[in-house]
């Protein structure tokens, strides 16, 4: 069941996507060479309750950390180790909070110093897809538009759409309805309907779509050993279009990288 929320909810939802929004501007600032992933995630739990907020992760499904660092071939859900970023890394960084009784939950996908340039082009496609997909986000739509959208842009690309891990609703828990595919076929699924709010999360691999679980039971790694990206969104729909509740505004700050990629999805 779709739980739709007020305006006044919308509002206090963006609150706390904008803890998550900043505690990524703030570690954008740390992602280098030698940074361990375990020294971003204690900065990250700090950070965000120092914004009067509770780490969204932290003891969900068990889970071990405040954030999910997933670095290369890691597609998503690495737990935080002491092993070094070192130059030509990328780490996806997921992030979720709590502030007001409402869940934020996003995700950035880092270069560590210079990279090879197939992997830029999938961190720009990657992204690029994320912003295509919430273009359908709207009334009228269902939600196999939004995963046919993200599909066929990065797939005509030649990159893998990951199949088995998907976006969701967000609001008083993590996971609401409904389930947001990366993938799908127009005109199916639920339909959306105004005050839903969703997370739309893109999760594409240089190679094959295919994935395999590390022993560690969180870790989701690409059969290939390719490397992967994930950008993630938190979105509402307000009068009838999408609306962006979370933004990259910080991290784009942090890194000097000027963009309007947003400003269509704004309130």
């Amino acid at each position: 069941m779709i739980i739709t929320k007020t305006r006044e909810e919308i509002e206090l939802m963006r609150e706390a996507a904008h803890v998550v929004s900043k505690t990524l501007g703030m570690l954008a600032k740390e992602v280098k060479v030698g940074v361990t992933t375990n020294t971003l995630n204690d900065l990250a739990e700090a950070y965000i309750r120092e914004q009067d907020a509770i780490p969204g992760f932290l003891g969900l499904y068990d889970c071990p950390s405040t954030l999910l660092c997933s670095v290369n071939e890691a597609v998503v859900h690495g737990l935080p180790t002491d092993i070094p970023l070192k130059e030509g890394d990328v780490v996806s960084i997921d992030c979720g909070a709590i502030k007001n009784g409402f869940y934020g939950d996003h995700a950035y996908t880092f270069e560590v110093g210079v990279v090879k340039e197939e992997t830029r082009k999938l961190l720009q496609t990657t992204k690029e897809s994320l912003y295509i997909g919430i273009r359908e986000l709207k009334i009228g739509n269902r939600v196999g538009d939004v995963g046919f959208a993200i599909q066929k842009y990065c797939e005509e690309k030649g990159y893998g759409v990951v199949r088995e891990l998907v976006g969701h609703g967000l609001g008083r828990t993590m996971h609401e309805d409904p389930e947001m595919p990366n993938y799908g076929r127009r005109g199916r699924g639920k339909k959306f309907v105004e005050g839903m709010t969703v997370a739309i999360e893109p999760m594409i691999n240089l190679g094959t779509r295919r994935i395999t679980q590390l022993p560690d039971g969180w870790t989701i790694v690409t059969q290939d050993g390719k490397p992967s990206a994930h950008f993630e969104h938190d979105v509402a729909i307000v009068d009838g279009k999408p609306q962006l509740l979370s933004t990259f505004d910080y991290v784009y700050e942090a890194l000097g990288i000027k963009s309007n990629e947003e400003d269509e999805f704004r309130a």
